[in-house]
């Protein structure tokens, strides 16, 4: 994989793969990993959400006013 980042954003990296004691190429495939990782658990919480559907009793129609509740 061959990847373009401007000369700023090589130099951040070096630093830091240095700071973590690591290579640059590990530290961009961990930052790669982490993101797809968040991204896949998101959209599959998101379809499961879709799935569940509404939940019977809870309806927004029927909360309390801002006085009921602060009684």
């Amino acid at each position: 994989m061959t990847i373009t980042v401007s000369e700023e954003a090589a130099r951040w990296a070096r630093r830091k793969a240095a700071d973590e004691n690591t290579s640059v190429s590990k530290l961009v495939g961990r930052m790669l990993e982490k993101e797809m990782r968040q991204t896949d658990a998101y959209w599959a919480a998101f379809e499961m959400w879709k799935k569940i559907g509404p939940i019977p009793g809870l309806d927004a129609a029927n909360r309390l006013t801002r006085e009921k509740a602060h009684e």
